[in-house]
């Protein structure tokens, strides 16, 4: 696809707006929509004010001339001579499905339409269309302008020749694409789960409180952000709502069981950061107090949650979701993980793993601890990963 092909973009939120904001960037034309003017108007304003920032700090030559590749509309004919749609609205099924059968009757026959979403089935979407193969999933990650990682996903329906087309241009767009099988979740919002679940589970247990799991998560794993900082960061408006998508696509496997302390906070409207309360009171210093030094306990908590995310990552590889490369790929560069985690696994080994979740199972007889078959061959075999 060349930069003279025109790119459409369905909700001017942050998310769409970013997105639309790398494909002008990268030299395209972009159509972009929403059905809300205000909307739209705050989008021009918000990416007017981009614009300006960058040629301020000399990373573009003309935040006009940018801005003059935009068309912002309120009716999906303006898509009319576009070559790909993205669509970036509510994570709603029958919303999207809608909005895909109005843009499929305004486009022409070779338009690839994708979505944004990240956990709902690209196949149900793509069957809402009079031609699902050419339906498949573009997933950006926020903020789209910085953040490298793209997963594209085939529906089953998908003519195969689209993936090269989708993956060269996450490639021009200066995009790190990976591919991934049309699966709840697939791979950063599928293997990242029990970074949040198990956190919470070893909270409700009384084991640590907040403060104590995220400082070890971030002095002893070295990640950038402790899971409740993390989750109070994102919104649980929008991380619990991934967790409950994905418990139920997952026909209620219990990997993937959402909390009652996280809807609790959802349902209070204690949102996180942006409502100044979640899991931390942002009124107040959000540092908690209850951080302890004990080397075994903080030991514990990290093997933990470490064993439950390598095994997400191992039963994605065995499952077939992604190859190896692009797990690795997708957990360092969608959520910024320290390593890739089947390289984690083959430095702390795979045995040592097995023993970690081996002793949650016998512990709790909880199928939520169940360790991956590729993990056990790996740990009979002492194969490696990478």
């Amino acid at each position: 696809m060349t930069k003279e092909a025109q790119i459409g973009v369905i909700g001017s939120g942050a998310m769409g707006s970013g997105i639309a904001q790398v494909a002008a960037m990268a030299g395209h034309n972009v159509v972009l929509y929403d059905n809300n003017v205000s909307a739209i108007e705050k989008a021009k304003t918000g990416l007017s004010a981009t614009f300006q920032k960058l040629q301020e700090k000399g990373k573009i030559t003309s935040a006009a001339d940018l801005l003059n590749r935009f068309t912002f509309a309120d009716t999906t004919q303006s898509f009319a001579g576009c070559s790909l749609i993205i669509e970036a609205i509510v994570e709603k099924l029958e919303v999207k499905k809608s909005v895909f059968g109005e843009v499929e009757q305004v486009v022409s026959s070779d338009c690839i339409l994708a979505s944004n979403t990240s956990s709902l089935s690209i196949t149900s979407i793509a069957a809402a269309c009079t031609k699902p193969e050419r339906v498949m999933g573009l997933h950006f990650f926020n903020p789209a302008p910085l953040m490298a990682l793209v997963e594209i996903i085939p529906a089953i329906q998908t003519t195969p020749g689209l993936i090269t087309i989708a993956r060269d241009l996450m490639q021009q767009w200066g995009k790190l694409p990976v591919i991934a099988k049309d699966t709840p979740g697939f791979i950063v919002n599928r293997i990242a789960r029990p970074f949040y679940g198990e956190a919470i589970r070893i909270y409700e247990e009384g084991i640590a409180g907040i403060g104590t799991i995220d400082k070890v998560i971030t002095e002893t794993g070295g990640f950038r952000m402790g899971p409740f900082a993390l989750m109070d960061y994102i919104g649980h408006d929008v991380n619990y709502v991934v967790t409950e998508t994905v418990f139920q696509a997952f026909f209620y496997d219990p990997r993937y069981k959402p909390s009652f302390s996280q809807k609790r906070l959802l349902e209070a409207g204690w949102l996180g950061r942006k409502t100044g309360k979640g899991f931390y009171n942002y009124a107040q210093s959000a540092a908690d107090t209850d951080y302890t030094t004990d080397i075994n306990t903080g030991r514990g908590i990290m093997d933990r949650i470490l064993a439950m995310l390598i095994n997400e990552a191992v039963d994605a590889l065995y499952l077939g979701v992604a190859t190896v490369a692009d797990i690795e790929t997708a957990m360092t560069k969608g959520v910024n993980y320290p390593k890739g985690l089947l390289q984690w696994c083959d430095e702390w080994g795979a045995a040592n793993c097995l023993a970690v979740l081996d002793g949650l199972y016998e512990e709790y007889h909880e199928d939520r601890y169940r360790a991956s078959p590729l993990l056990r061959k790996h740990a009979a075999g002492n194969k490696k990963f990478v």
